[in-house]
């Protein structure tokens, strides 16, 4: 990595500093770092961080339960009627989403 040893200040107020500190943050970059992203490259990404397994899964759910979703509503808008198996599934997933529902809120919680 390239060391590097210019400074430029930039004079903000007390809130503007906060606010910058605290969008830095949420990219998990240190703020020169979010600065220079941003001055040089219009946008910041700062540095990736890597999800949690349970969050991993519960996203790879709610896409399976969009993907059932998308079909359901195709068939509808088709004026075809759900079938009793259909039915079943659409019971199924209205449940998979109560139960993911519970499952963000005891992570977040």
């Amino acid at each position: 990595m390239m060391r590097r040893y210019h400074s430029i200040t930039v004079s903000c107020t007390l809130l503007e500093k906060r606010a910058i500190q605290a969008k830095a943050g949420v990219t998990g970059a240190k703020v020169s770092v979010y600065l220079r992203e941003i001055l040089l490259n219009g946008k910041a990404d700062g540095a990736k961080r890597p999800l949690p397994r349970e969050v991993l899964r519960l996203i790879g759910e709610l896409n399976q339960v969009a993907g059932n979703l998308h079909q359901i509503a195709r068939k509808r808008q088709n004026d075809e009627d759900l079938n009793a198996v259909e039915r079943a599934k659409l019971i199924q997933v209205a449940a998979d989403i109560h139960q993911l529902a519970k499952d963000i809120k005891s992570y977040i919680i």
